[in-house]
């Protein structure tokens, strides 16, 4: 996974507090609790971890192209 970027900035969409995360390369994250509102988020439809949906930076799988969460 060297050629991923393996930290991303999640931002909450219910409160706009934004935080720097490392992004699990062995498995997704499917819920991330919002630090500034407690808000637990999930992935919006159609994608696979709370990084590809509110992240600034893709999941490493997705990045790389290859299957993730099968």
């Amino acid at each position: 996974m060297s050629d991923a970027i393996l930290e991303s900035v999640l931002t909450c969409p219910h409160c706009g507090h934004s935080k720097q995360e490392i992004m699990p390369t062995d498995a997704c994250q499917f819920y991330y609790a919002c630090e500034g509102c407690a808000t637990v988020l999930r992935p919006k439809a159609g994608d696979c971890c709370v990084f590809c949906s509110y992240g600034t930076v893709k999941c490493p799988p997705i990045q790389l192209e290859r299957p993730c969460c099968g």
